[in-house]
């Protein structure tokens, strides 16, 4: 499981030209599932995330995690995350769980996240062709995979 963190000043997701969800002040995290995730990757990335510190104190330091600074989330789903470029310049995606498996995953995600950090967890809708619209704050982006525990 993969997860892009972008700390924004605002975000939001369309979808046939209707906008589905927004968010000021927060992450917007794109998620990436792959067929051998489980429930401990979702766990594991979840509690990772919601004690990540990548905000910034009263001295302006990186040091408080989204619910400390009371921030809102949104969360995408992007199969591409596991896009494979080894061969060609075609990526392929044979290590995206399909959506029966995925699905399941990305809405455990959605209910772990928002139960570790007491936020509403805003989203786009899986599966959807969607446009995403971010303030990257900073810029502060993160790459976090459940198999490489860094």
């Amino acid at each position: 499981m993969r997860i892009v963190i972008q700390r924004v000043s605002s975000a939001s997701v369309e979808i046939e030209g209707k906008v589905s969800a927004v968010i000021g002040h927060g992450l917007l995290i794109l998620l990436g599932i792959e067929d051998e995730d489980t429930k401990d990757d979702v766990t594991w990335l979840c509690q990772k995330t919601a004690k990540l510190r990548i905000f910034d104190d009263n001295d302006g330091v990186m040091n408080l995690s989204i619910t400390e600074v009371k921030g809102e989330i949104l969360l995408v789903s992007q199969f591409t995350l596991h896009a494979s470029t080894k061969k060609g310049n075609r990526p392929s995606y044979i290590l995206a769980a399909k959506p029966e498996k995925a699905l399941p995953l990305y809405e455990m995600f959605i209910s772990c996240l928002s139960g570790e950090t007491g936020t509403e967890v805003r989203t786009g809708v899986f599966g959807a062709m969607m446009e995403v619209a971010l303030v990257n704050s900073g810029p502060v982006t993160i790459l976090i995979d459940s198999k490489n525990k860094e």
